[in-house]
Order: structure tokens, then sequence, then C-alpha cells
């Protein structure tokens, strides 16, 4: 009786949850029949017409409308909730310091900066010559060059060694092919020198009129060549330095920040190769390090008398640090310095004159070892909490014996340290001032452990306010990502206080996938293990539910890109154990966008997912793939985002999903998807209007929990 009790609650809660959606029709997709055959399997794809290279297919428009017409759906049905959207965006928006202005930054002489003006979406980009006393040269004014555009994005900032000339990268559109400009920054003119569709990395040389960059494919958008341009020539005369041939290599390049070198990357997800000449010399022809060796990665860091080489090789899972001298750099004169372990990952090293830092994790968090390049005399920066996030922040001084790191925490707000090697002590330069008064003390932070099936514990963060009960009705929003080794730190992030402030409790699972435990935590959540990402992230909700910090009724999953493939994936496996799924520019038609190498990043990453053409890998991501996987059966409810300009995960995978979870979902739950019409993968450049569709997810959410302020 009293199960039947709880049922009837649960019955007429839901029924009054749903009430608060607006009720209207939703948009039905044609169906179009498509059979894609592969490997003796006969797949029909109804909705293949959506398939769409941004606008150049027979069905483009078509594609369009129904995107508009889902927009039109979700402003409907998501109506009650226009003015907790407002207030939502106002209140966020109210913690931010609108005048604002970033620690500066020494490099040759002048101390750079950005600073933001009240009302104002972008930055101006500064720098004051000897002190922060000295005048200020405004170098770009984004917020002006920024009008009339509804995105605009602005990156590689690059200054010449004489200090006279600034080179940049522009995106007005959001697919990430940046035009490079170049201003004399003693006239205050924008040269003719004018390089479109590259990566946005501007590169001088040493003579402060040759500039290196890199230029995409107009289609694939895959970075393919490295090319050579002097000031005052035609561009389309620019000499090709270098071409990478094979498509799964992603290519940049970069100066070291001793000034001396100058590198091309190329990089697979398993294999390096690096090249590099004098940077006086421009004109000379790249010599390669060490040529590329299937499963071996490797970067490079010079000092003033060798090389310092992170590594893989020879089965040194977590990385090993090595060196050479610094005109035999093959792999055959490389002698280790610090070796492999089992429990530690080498993530990076950061160098200078007389120290260097190496950046390493252990048990899940970041260390960072000093090490005297004199006596060889080493010690480890501390830090308190028990889950936290630090990292280097900006060191262009080569010449200089402070190192600035960054550190946050769920409850520590974005902070800047320079920290002097030497005496050891620290220097708090910049903290997130976080407006309307907010106090550490009222919010708790946790680190607990998941079992999963296999008996792997999985880490989660959690933050929450105080006074918490734990009882299984809290809401609760579970986030993740879990694929490309990428680790999900835990860092603070004020508009989350408008979750926290409304009584949810937010957890970040640390799912295989990502690199949080070392190398091998990332080789169990891809390729062929892929799906141990998706069964640890169910693993640490059921867990979080046993544990009493919610329950089913009120937990909540969100994920954007490869972890929008994650919620895909979790959707259809365990669908009863989420009330809502929130799902950002989702990576969920696996098989035909792995299959399809014009789209961008496809190529690039077959060693992440693996290449569908092979039959293994073709049945195996056939078993997880969110699209392929949709069945007759009740759904949570769900809120899809997508951008129309995303270059990353097209618009059409997204939509494809929801017209055919439409089509077979048994049940009445919320399914929603918007499209922004004018950004793409990243959503909005400005610094506010990002704030609208934080507000459109909470929104959803709280409706979902019966909360309407």
């Amino acid at each position: 009786m009293y199960k039947v009790f709880l049922t009837l609650n649960l019955f007429f809660y839901m029924a009054n949850v749903n009430a608060q959606f607006q009720k209207a029709a939703a948009p039905i997709a044609e169906k179009k029949e498509h059979w894609r055959i592969l490997h003796g399997d006969r797949v029909l794809d109804n909705y293949y017409w959506m398939y769409d290279f941004f606008g150049k297919g027979p069905d483009s428009t078509k594609a369009v409308d129904y995107l508009k017409a889902e927009n039109a759906y979700t402003d409907i049905v998501m109506g009650a909730t226009k003015q907790l959207q407002a207030d939502l965006f106002s209140e966020m928006k109210a913690r931010i310091k609108e005048k604002d202005e970033s620690a500066p930054v020494i490099k040759n002489g002048y101390y750079y900066y950005t600073r933001t003006e009240e009302g104002k979406q972008y930055f101006k980009y500064c720098r004051k010559k000897g002190s922060m006393e000295a005048k200020e040269e405004i170098l770009l004014d984004v917020d002006k060059m920024a009008e009339g555009h509804s995105y605009y994005a602005v990156s590689g900032f690059d200054i010449s060694d004489n200090n006279k000339l600034l080179a940049f990268g522009v995106d007005e559109i959001s697919r990430r092919q940046f035009t490079i400009y170049i201003k004399n920054l003693e006239t205050g003119e924008i040269l003719k020198d004018v390089i479109q569709n590259t990566e946005g990395n501007p590169c001088w040389a040493g003579d402060n009129k040759t500039l290196f960059y890199t230029e995409k494919h107009p289609v694939t958008l895959l970075s393919e060549k490295i090319l050579r341009h002097t000031l005052g020539t035609e561009t389309a005369a620019d000499a090709v330095v270098y071409e990478e041939t094979d498509k799964s290599n992603y290519l940049d390049i970069g100066r070291s920040k001793n000034n001396k070198y100058i590198f091309i990357h190329s990089n697979a997800t398993m294999s390096t190769e690096i090249r590099m000449i004098d940077a006086a010399k421009p004109n000379d022809i790249f010599k390669v390090f060490q040529p590329r060796l299937k499963d071996v990665l490797y970067d490079i860091t010079p000092l003033a008398d060798k090389f310092l080489i992170r590594t893989n090789k020879d089965g040194a899972k977590n990385f090993k640090l090595m060196e050479c001298p610094l005109d035999k750099t093959t792999s055959a004169d490389w002698k280790e310095i610090i070796p492999n372990r089992s429990d530690v990952l080498l993530q990076s090293v950061e160098e200078f004159k007389d120290f260097i830092v190496i950046n390493e994790r252990k048990d899940g968090l970041v260390k960072m070892r000093v090490r005297s390049l004199k006596d060889n005399s080493e010690y480890y920066i501390s830090f308190d909490e028990a889950a936290y996030s630090a990292n280097f922040d900006a060191n262009p001084e080569y010449n200089s014996c402070t190192l600035r790191y960054g550190y946050t925490s769920l409850t520590t707000p974005s902070s800047i340290y320079d920290y002097n090697m030497v005496t050891k002590d620290k220097k708090l330069m910049k903290q997130q001032e976080v407006l309307g008064g907010y106090n550490t003390a009222d919010y708790v932070t946790e680190r607990l452990y998941a079992p999963a099936k296999d008996g792997t514990k999985i880490p989660i963060s959690l933050v929450y306010k105080k006074n918490l009960k734990k009882d299984g009705s809290a809401p609760l929003l579970l986030y993740a990502y879990g694929s490309y080794g990428m680790s999900m730190d835990p860092g603070f992030n004020s508009s989350r206080l408008s979750l926290l402030n409304r009584g949810f409790v937010y957890a970040i699972a640390h799912i295989r996938g990502g690199q949080e435990m070392g190398r091998q935590w990332y080789e169990d959540g891809k390729m062929m293990k892929k799906k141990n990402t998706f069964t640890d992230f169910i693993d640490c909700g059921e867990f979080l539910v046993k544990e009493k910090y919610t329950s089913k009724e009120h937990l909540y999953a969100q994920g954007g890109s490869a972890g929008g493939l994650l919620m895909g994936a979790v959707t259809n496996m365990a669908p009863d154990l989420w009330h809502g799924i929130i799902a950002q520019v989702p990576f969920v038609d696996v098989v035909n966008t792995m299959l399809d190498e014009s789209i961008p990043l496809t190529t690039n990453e077959f060693d992440e997912w693996g290449n569908p053409k092979n039959k293994d890998a073709y049945f195996y991501m056939m078993s997880y793939s969110p699209y392929e996987n949709i069945e007759k059966k009740n759904y949570p409810n769900i809120l899809v985002t997508t951008g129309l300009h995303d270059s990353q995960v097209q618009y059409f995978e997204p939509s494809k999903w929801v017209a055919k979870i439409r089509d077979m979902k048994t049940d009445n739950n919320i399914l929603l998807l918007h499209t922004n019409m004018e950004f793409g993968h990243g959503g909005a450049s400005g610094r506010f209007d990002y704030l609208k569709d934080v507000a459109l997810n909470y929104a959803f959410l709280f409706t979902l929990e019966g909360i309407n302020k």
C-alpha cells in the first residue's frame, strides 16, 4: 500500500510538472527512405536527407526549415518560463564584474593585459611599457571591432620581436576559419597583408617581417599546410613550407619560449612528428626532430644547452622525461631523467632559465614539481583543498624565476598566483570577483568514489549548499565528458550558484575516456573499450541515488560534444535512471559521421573511435551509437542544443537524433531541440550572451523540479 501511495504521489507530481510546460504540437520530420549497406549490415535511415554539409545539398532549405520549426516549438513549450529565463540571465550577469582587468603578463619589456568595460560584450587588448604606471596602448578594441557582428572571435595574438607589429586571427562566422590581420602598432594601420582560411595561429620569425601560419582545407577544415608569408608580398605567393599528407594528423606552428626555434607540430591521436628551424633564419628548410613512429607521442622543450623530451616511447604509458643534445635529436640519443611511473601521469613541462616545473597528475589531482637546473634539487608546490584544479597560466618570460599558475575548485573562484621558485613565496595576483555576496563557507564540496561494475573506482566531485538533506529529495545535475583524454577537473563557475542556491547538487563524474587517473584511464575509455565511458557514468548516477544524494525522480545529466555522445548513449542504455537530460552540440550519429571523410575532424579521430570501414570497429560503434540504438520505449525529458554553423558536430546530427526519438518514443515527456542560427560549436562569443543558453538549460531543469523562480 505504501508503494502504491508513493507511485500515486509521483504520478500527480509529474502531471503537475508537465502542466508547467506549454502544450503544442511537436514538429514531425519528413521520412525519406535511405539504406546504408556495409559489412553485410543493412540499415534504414529515414532522416538521412537532413545530412547536409552546411547548406550545399538539395534538401538544405528543408533542413533549415525543420530547425526553425523545432525552435518555434521550443519557444512555445518553454513559453511559460520566459520570465524565469530573463530573471536567471539577469541574476547570473549580476555576479560578473563588468568593468574588470586581467592580471598583467610581462613579455619583452611590456606588460600585456585585457580589460572589460561596463555593458560591453568583448574586451580591449592593451599594453604598457616598462611598468603598469606607464601610458596605456590599446592594441585592439574588440568591442569596437565586433560592432555589427552577431559572432566575433579574436585569437592568436603574436607580437613581433621589435614590439612594432601585432598579428592576430578573426572568425566572424563561428566555423573556426580565421582570417589573419597584421597591425602596425606605431601607426595604428592594419596592413594590406590579409590571410584567409587559417587556424588563426600566426607565428613571427625573428626578422620582424616573416610570418608563418597554418592553412585549413576549405571543406574538411583539416589543418593541412604550413605557409610562410613575407610582409608586403601577395599572400597568393606564400611558400608552402610543409604539407601534411596523413589526414589523421593535426598541424600547428609555434615559437619556443626562449625564442630560438620555430616548431611545426604534426599530431595524431597516437603519433607525433616535430620539425624545426632557427627562428632567426626563416628561409631555412625545416628539419625533423624525430620521425614519427607508430604509437609514439612526444613533445620537446628547448633549454640553453639541451632539449627535454616528454614521451611515451618504449611503453612509458604515463610518459617519461628525457633529454638530448641540441645537435643530436633522434631517439637513439635520448637519455632518461624522470622515469615512467605507474601512479603518476607526466602531463607537461614549463621551462625557465634556471628552473623547470613538471606538471604531474596523481590520484586524479594536479601536482607541480619544481626542479632547479643548477643542482637538480626539487620540491612540490602545495595545494590545500581535497579536490581542485591547478594549471600553468601565461609564462612567456624565459629569464624569470616566477611561475604563474591558475587555481580553482568547486568553491574557490578562479585565482591567478605568482610563485617565486627561489623564495617559495606566492602572491595572489587576481581572483575572480563574485558580485552580490558569495561566501565560500556556505557551500560544501566532496570527493566520492563510485564502484563501476568491473570494480574500478570512479571519482566524483560534488558541491552543494550547506545543510543538504541526504534523503534522496534533492535534485542533482551530473556532468561528464569522458573522451580524448581530457580531464574534467573541478572548477568554480559563478553561474552554477543559481543551481546550488535553489537546492541542486552539482557533480562531475571523472569517467574513463578522460585522463584524470592516468593514461590507462583514457585508453580504457576509447576505441573498442568506449562503452566503459557510458557504463561508468551510469554507475556514478546509480551510486548517487543509492547514497541518497538524490533519487531517480530528481537526477539529471548534462554533457556536450563528445559528452553529448555520452548523453545519447546513457539515454538509450538507462532511460529510467534520469528525470532529464541536457545534450549540448551532441556527437550522436557516430557511424555516419565517421564514414564521411569530408566532414571536419573525421579522419583526425580514427584513433579515438575507430574507422567503421573496418568491420570490427563498425559493429562496435553500432552497438553504442545513440542514433542507431533508438528504440520504441520511454525516454526521459530531453533538451538538445546545437548551432547552425557548428564545424565540430554538424547540426544535422542532433536534428536527426531528435527526429528519430520523437518518432519512436512511447512516453509523454518533453523533447526539445534548440538551434542557435548564428553560432557554432562554442556558442556565443560575447561574455554575456552565452548566459542566455545557460538560462534556458536551468529553466528546463527548474520547471521539471517545479521551481518557478
